[in-house]
């Protein structure tokens, strides 16, 4: 009967895992198989319309005197950011 036992560990350096501790005894035989443990990626927080109206950003410049129409402003900014190349979306 074959047992696995499955560990977990970071690598501290390139290249070389330290594993100690092992239930087995001197002049048994082992086999290790190593595989990479993949990267999730952690959920992106969506913004719902509801947490956007909560959120204080709408009606942000409405009592702004240097901006003037802050629909026009804000359209302005938004097109002046779309053609900007060091943005990649």
């Amino acid at each position: 009967m074959m047992e696995a036992l499955q560990l977990l560990k970071k690598l501290k350096k390139d290249g070389e895992v330290l594993i100690t501790g092992l239930p087995y005894k001197k002049g048994q035989s082992v086999e290790i198989i190593v595989l990479p443990q993949s990267v999730e990626k952690e959920p992106r927080n969506r913004l719902t319309v509801g947490r956007f109206r909560k959120s204080g950003l709408i009606g942000l410049w409405k009592d702004r005197d240097d901006i003037g129409n802050s629909s026009v402003y804000a359209r302005q900014l938004r097109e002046k950011s779309q053609k900007r190349k060091d943005i990649r979306l």
